[in-house]
């Protein structure tokens, strides 16, 4: 599976009904940190078949950002049946990513 863009338009479908728990990443085009985490990202969301992976851009999806209350990025959050299990903040490793989703 992929990364999914998430939008305010299909957040509530991809993200909070979603069957799988979804590792979320909060980032915007002008952070370095952002850019240096979207490669291992990527490679979350190939990898995994077990969970979603989604991409929300801070910039262009505010009021996501609100609504979690996303404060700085990269943010990354794990979601299982609509709730918030774990919040991660900054760079992180790939194995860190991982593990959000594994219970």
């Amino acid at each position: 599976m992929s990364v999914l863009t998430i939008t305010k338009e299909n957040f509530e479908a991809e993200i909070m009904k979603s069957d799988k728990p979804v590792i979320l990443d909060f980032w915007a085009p002008w952070c370095d940190h952002c850019k240096r985490l979207s490669p291992i990202i990527d490679e979350i969301g190939d990898e995994l078949t077990d969970a979603k992976v989604g991409k929300v851009n801070v910039e262009e999806q505010q009021d996501l950002a609100v609504q979690f209350k996303v404060r700085g990025i990269p943010t990354l959050l794990a979601i299982s049946d609509g709730k918030v299990m774990k919040t991660l903040v900054g760079e992180r490793s790939k194995a860190e990513i991982i593990e959000m989703v594994k219970v």
